[in-house]
């Protein structure tokens, strides 16, 4: 990695995460926990883990990070929990097409507040791929959007403007590291969703499926997804995860034969060749 300029270290941490995210709908598949059991776990377990590695590894500067991490950690802190939150509850409360739409518009919003607040003004290539890659995933979900939950949706919002405003947080702050930040983020989701949870009780094929989920799709990608733009703009590793639009429901259709829809696959194509191309692009200019 030492010899890797910063756009490819940042393009292949936003890639690798993405693609231990992809399996996340699957899983949440084959899961019988309910919601706010889920929300739980996946805020606790993600926290242990990378909270006992972190520990290893620095040791007591880990607290040193996270208390010097100054305005941006609490920032982060806060909008990386409310994200986690305000998207189960989204979905919750109106129809998921609605949400995903949302949320894909978070590399928009990214490249809006990194240009205001950071001075960073978006080329016309990413630009381009931006607008490219919503207008595919609403192609995508147009057939299921309906009129939802006014509640849900704003939500939705909330979810992709918090994706928004913590990655360009993340930018904003090169030079300090904000994963303890988002580790205590989890913690914050866990203890959230105890007021709600209904049962803490794991039971067959959910003693594997859910730890598997926590480690695999949460943990590992929170932190490359942390990590990312303190090396490219906020609103090109908002990019790498509309991927997720079209790998997840392949893994799905794989292991339950759940076929994805002929929207699902044509946008799905228009989002990978728009972000190749996109990421060459960007990659043969360094």
């Amino acid at each position: 990695m030492k010899n890797f300029t910063d756009q490819q270290k940042g393009s292949l941490m936003a890639f690798v995460a993405v693609m231990f995210i992809t399996p996340d709908s699957l899983f949440i598949r084959l899961s019988n926990i309910d919601t706010w059991g889920l929300v739980f776990y996946r805020g606790l377990i993600p926290f242990l883990t990378v909270f006992i590695i972190m520990l290893i590894i620095y040791r007591s500067d880990f607290f040193k990070m996270l208390f010097t991490s100054g305005p941006q950690g609490l920032i982060y802190i806060t909008t990386f929990s409310v994200t986690n939150v305000a998207f189960v509850v989204s979905i919750q409360n109106t129809n998921v097409a609605n949400t995903l739409v949302m949320v894909a518009m978070a590399p928009m919003l990214s490249a809006i507040l990194g240009a205001f607040f950071l001075k960073e003004i978006p080329d016309r290539k990413t630009w381009t791929a931006i607008t490219i890659t919503f207008i595919a995933a609403v192609y995508i979900f147009y057939d299921s959007l309906q009129i939802g939950n006014i509640l849900g949706d704003l939500l939705g919002l909330v979810s992709a403007l918090g994706l928004a405003i913590g990655a360009v947080t993340i930018r904003s702050a090169k030079k300090k590291n904000l994963v303890p930040a988002a580790v205590v983020g989890k913690l914050v989701v866990a203890i959230f969703a105890t007021f709600f949870i209904e049962t803490y009780a794991l039971t067959n094929g959910d003693l594997l499926i859910i730890p598997l989920m926590c480690i695999m799709c949460v943990a590992i990608p929170f932190v490359l997804v942390t990590i990312a733009p303190r090396f490219i703009p906020a609103e090109e590793v908002n990019l790498f995860f509309l991927l997720e639009t079209i790998i997840g429901p392949i893994w799905v259709w794989m292991i339950i034969k759940e076929q994805p829809s002929l929207e699902t696959i044509q946008g799905g194509l228009v989002i990978i060749l728009t972000i190749a191309i996109h990421s060459f692009l960007k990659l043969k200019k360094t």
